[in-house]
């Protein structure tokens, strides 16, 4: 069995306990317009053109190219090609894994499969589950949460943790910023809890997507109402990915970086009216 990645990223902090190593899925059911890997969504590999440095676009080096790895294009030269996505097998991804079993030892760490959305491949998802919980590995999902339910309940058997992305509460906004409603989600999400599975929310804080009262308030409210979520996880917005929409030639919106200290106040919020719920600003996307 092969699978899809765009990314395998070792010694992760953010993404689980411990030390980790985040095998990034590529494919994803949303388009959230303020994604920070626009290289994950599409389910197939990709060819993306970053602009050169330090060039005086006279063209001379494009056409003396025989391998057509340079390009001229609107008055920029591109000249760094790379594939965004590979094939690969199970063994493969987890002899990329098999490299840092010592650090999982020693940090209480594991693997996090993450994307795009991991589940848009279960089955290649299940089978690298399966053979981390044979070695002993700890595991993590990213999960958006718009899969079918029988390949999440299926994984759920192998899965340590899921880290479970909540945008926005409201059905008809969440359509809108991410082109699908959040039904299914929010089923998942609670089917997940009734099987007692540990589930950290995560929400991607967005300026103008869902940092106003109203989502603050029926993120809470959520929370508060659901007492099998653990922790929530509030994941400031930053830009630093937008070159890669630009070497895709993906448009994208621009979107501004939420306060500190705004951040600071949602969490306490959460916290508040979620008692017990440990609520915290993590690190931005990215």
């Amino acid at each position: 069995m092969s699978g899809r990645v765009f990314d395998v990223q070792r010694f992760s902090l953010h993404d689980g306990p411990g030390i980790r190593t985040v095998v990034f899925l590529k494919g994803c059911p949303l388009r959230c317009s303020w994604c920070a890997n626009p290289e994950s969504q599409r389910a197939e590999a990709e060819i993306a053109w970053f602009v050169g440095r330090q060039c005086a676009l006279c063209g001379r080096c494009a056409v003396a190219c025989m391998c057509e790895a340079i390009r001229v294009d609107d008055g920029r030269v591109l000249t760094d090609r790379r594939l965004m996505g590979r094939q690969v097998t199970i063994d493969e991804v987890m002899a990329e894994v098999r490299r840092d079993a010592v650090f999982f030892r020693r940090s209480g760490g594991g693997v996090t499969f993450s994307g795009g959305e991991p589940l848009a491949q279960p089955g290649f998802l299940l089978e690298c589950l399966r053979r981390c919980r044979r070695w002993g590995y700890h595991t993590a999902v990213e999960t958006c949460g718009q899969a079918g339910w029988e390949d999440l309940r299926e994984a759920a058997l192998f899965t340590d943790l899921f880290l479970y992305d909540l945008k926005q509460l409201d059905s008809a906004r969440h359509r809108t910023l991410t082109g699908q409603g959040n039904e299914l989600i929010l089923g998942n999400l609670e089917r997940l809890l009734g099987l007692g599975v540990a589930v950290t929310v995560r929400v991607p804080v967005v300026p103008g997507a869902n940092d106003d009262r109203e989502s603050l308030s029926a993120l809470a409210g959520f929370v508060a109402r659901h007492r099998g979520i653990r922790s929530v996880e509030l994941l400031p917005y930053h830009p630093l990915g937008l070159h890669k929409y630009d070497a895709l030639d993906v448009a994208w919106s621009r979107v501004e970086k939420p306060d500190p200290a705004g951040l600071e106040a949602m969490a306490a919020y959460v916290a508040e009216v979620a008692a017990g719920v440990d609520c915290v600003v993590t690190r931005g996307l990215g």
